[in-house]
């Protein structure tokens, strides 16, 4: 994919247009690392957003024995571990679902990677019934996110393969 085919319009026709385009792209890539780096691309670069980024479930010494790993990301300078049940994306790791906070200063716990975020959505990608990966994207305003990129994020993270490795 040289470039991307992008339909104007509200949000949801821009992921009708953008996630078949990701689907297209990462089913002809078998490396992880090159289909987050892509993933994290196309989101940033199309919806304009603060950070988009991973982080992955890996092995470590902590108390719990893994860690949220950071991953391929877009934008500024992030944590590069974050606790299972810490902040937003450690819950989301916990809980296994899908998180939108529209104020991340109402949320308990928050972890500020940046003073300039304002609103997040966090998205587990599942392998089996274990987190595998997490996708955290965060704006600079307050309630960007909503149902439908809940919906879309959703069905873009279950189509994510990550290798253990």
């Amino acid at each position: 994919m040289e470039s991307l085919e992008i339909v104007k319009g509200d949000k949801k026709s821009v992921y009708e247009s953008i996630i078949p385009q990701i689907f297209a792209l990462i089913d002809q890539e078998k490396d992880t690392c090159a289909n987050l780096a892509n993933i994290t691309a196309v989101l940033k670069e199309v919806f304009n957003f603060l950070w988009v980024g991973f982080y992955l479930v890996k092995d470590d010494d902590s108390p719990f024995g893994k860690s949220l790993v950071l991953g391929p990301f877009q934008g500024p300078v992030a944590c590069t571990r974050i606790g299972f049940g810490k902040g937003v994306c450690g819950t989301s790791w916990k809980e296994q679902k899908t998180i939108i906070v529209p104020d991340v200063e109402l949320f308990p716990g928050h972890i500020a990677c940046s003073s300039l975020s304002r609103s997040e959505i966090v998205v587990p990608v599942l392998r089996g019934n274990k987190v595998a990966a997490i996708l955290d994207i965060d704006s600079i305003t307050t309630s960007t996110f909503d149902q439908v990129d809940k919906h879309y994020l959703e069905l873009l993270a279950s189509k994510i393969s990550i290798d253990e490795k």
